[in-house]
């Protein structure tokens, strides 16, 4: 995660928000926190503040919040390729580690 970043966002938990965000398309606090292994009222505080601003919407799947992008926010599409290419720039360790992680179950009878 590069400082320049976390100097135009505030802090390192809404990099982190909205750098997985972008990776995954949508997320909960608590995935987005143990992925990045960070307290989960950091990244619910960030959610909530980014929600209220209107760069982020949610809804309810469940029991769980979901938070996604508010594409309906003109800004918003410019922010999204503004991380895209970001996440382009991150070492191919740390984009495997935080960002390419498997969503879904492993289809049964499968091999390793």
């Amino acid at each position: 995660m590069t400082p320049i970043l976390e100097a135009i966002f505030g802090n390192r938990s809404a990099v982190q928000v909205l750098l997985f965000l972008e990776a995954y398309g949508a997320g909960h606090g608590s995935r987005i926190a143990t992925t990045h292994e960070v307290p989960v009222m950091a990244v619910q505080r960030q959610l909530r503040r980014l929600e209220a601003n209107g760069v982020l919407v949610s809804r309810l799947v469940g029991k769980t919040r979901l938070f996604e992008f508010n594409m309906r926010n003109p800004t918003v599409r410019n922010l999204r390729e503004f991380l895209s290419a970001e996440l382009d720039l991150l070492p191919k360790a740390d984009v495997k580690r935080y960002y390419r992680q498997r969503q879904r179950p492993r289809r049964s009878g499968k091999r390793p």
